[in-house]
């Protein structure tokens, strides 16, 4: 049996390296925007808005410990991924897919930044899935 290699062409393979630094970059920055937004969280800022009728309720301070944790671990898997392995694209889906999943959960306390960080973390997980390694087939 022969095994063939399907290369691409080197334009390709730039603007697919390109968008996993493109990925990497904006997992950094939103990451530390969320760090920023646990802090802010943590000492009871008053940028925040009150809605006690929401479903999904915590204390601002909880709120504020659940985003500096995951902004720490986008920055680390961000910083990760310059490396360009599979290991990190994969963690780097997970991990902004929970941040996703937190800024859709906290949208009734800062709806604007929620708003906007959903849109980058969506950018991010488009940029990680849609590049692809050589393919082999057999």
């Amino acid at each position: 049996m022969t095994q063939t290699v399907h290369r691409r062409s080197p334009q390709k393979m730039a603007a697919a390296s390109g968008l996993v630094v493109f990925a990497a970059v904006m997992l950094v920055i939103a990451g530390v925007l969320d760090i920023f937004r646990g802090i802010m969280g943590i000492a009871d800022d008053d940028l925040f808005v009150a809605t006690p009728q929401y479903v999904f309720r915590f204390d601002l301070t909880g709120w504020g410990w659940f985003h500096l944790i995951l902004g720490f671990l986008g920055v680390v898997i961000g910083v990760s991924l310059f490396k360009a392995g599979l290991v990190a694209r994969i963690a780097g889906v997970a991990i902004a897919g929970f941040l996703i999943i937190a800024n859709f959960l906290s949208l009734p306390y800062y709806p604007v930044w929620s708003i906007i960080a959903i849109a980058l973390y969506s950018f991010v997980i488009w940029a990680l899935c849609v590049v692809r390694p050589e393919t082999r087939a057999h």
